[in-house]
């Protein structure tokens, strides 16, 4: 039989080697060809198998490391912690854990997003794999870190303050817990905006401009998501919106460096 003439095997699911084969045959059909939706779902899952994994050996080893980093997670607190439970404070160092993990394989999940979605694009757009995930990364750790030094202790100050002398705070450490982590996550992903933005600007689906004219409507939805990821005070939704508009305005402008090449190809 010609070579020319044989077709790549298709991969089938359930198979333990239905990921990998996948990613050969992506590279290999055309436009007009698609894989069955069984075989997406397939990839799907071993893509979560594989984050799932990363996270359960990261869990594992941040635990034996769970007194440190509960120095550290309470250091922006100026005041003691209580647990309201038995088991509270055992039920802490395993959160504490699991949400440092979770944070530590951020490049880890950002690849495996990434690689999901980079068979359905062109043979030159696939190269973006590297830069994604190392900037993804960058910029969630840049976001984890100012909700770290500069929101926690301010909003810590503001609305323990805010009990005045009469009130005497007691502070649940697993509500603590909760409280900072799920801060230090919302952060890193408003901060991965200019990564999307700039993306989808670079892949053709998105247009600076259009995003600008609607501005206005962008404002008021960064104070709905501060308010949905914040506590229910104006201090910290107020903290969390400005930065999502600054991260906005900044990603139209550095996204339009990478609109312009498109449009000259596109005129030729």
């Amino acid at each position: 039989m010609d070579e020319k003439n044989q077709t790549e095997p298709r991969p089938v699911a359930g198979s333990k080697e239905s990921l990998y084969d996948r990613g050969k045959v992506m590279r290999k059909v055309g436009e007009d060809d698609k894989l069955p939706f069984t075989v997406h779902l397939e990839e799907l899952r071993w893509r979560l198998i594989y984050c799932a994994v990363t996270i359960g050996v990261t869990f594992i080893a941040l635990y034996a490391m769970s007194d440190g980093l509960f120095d550290i997670i309470r250091k922006p607190l100026n005041t003691e912690l209580v647990f309201l439970a038995p088991a509270e404070a055992f039920f802490v160092y395993l959160k504490i854990s699991i949400y440092f993990a979770l944070i530590v394989s951020m490049p880890m999940i950002l690849y495996q997003m990434w690689m999901f979605t980079a068979p359905g694009l062109l043979g030159a757009e696939r190269t973006y794999t590297g830069p994604f995930v190392v900037f993804g990364t960058i910029f969630f750790a840049i976001g984890a870190s100012f909700c770290y030094f500069v929101v926690l202790p301010l909003g810590l100050k503001f609305l323990i303050g805010y009990g005045g002398e009469g009130l005497t705070p007691m502070i649940s450490v697993g509500n603590y817990i909760s409280f900072i982590f799920k801060l230090m996550i919302a952060f890193g992903l408003v901060f991965e905006m200019p990564i999307v933005i700039i993306f989808l600007t670079k892949l053709g689906f998105v247009d600076p401009s259009a995003l600008a004219a609607k501005r206005s409507y962008f404002i008021v939805g960064s104070f709905v998501v501060a308010a949905i990821l914040t506590p229910p005070d104006v201090f910290t939704q107020t903290v969390m919106a400005l930065p999502i508009i600054i991260l906005f305005e900044i990603s139209l402008i550095v996204s339009k460096y990478f609109v312009k090449p498109r449009k000259r190809e596109s005129d030729d």
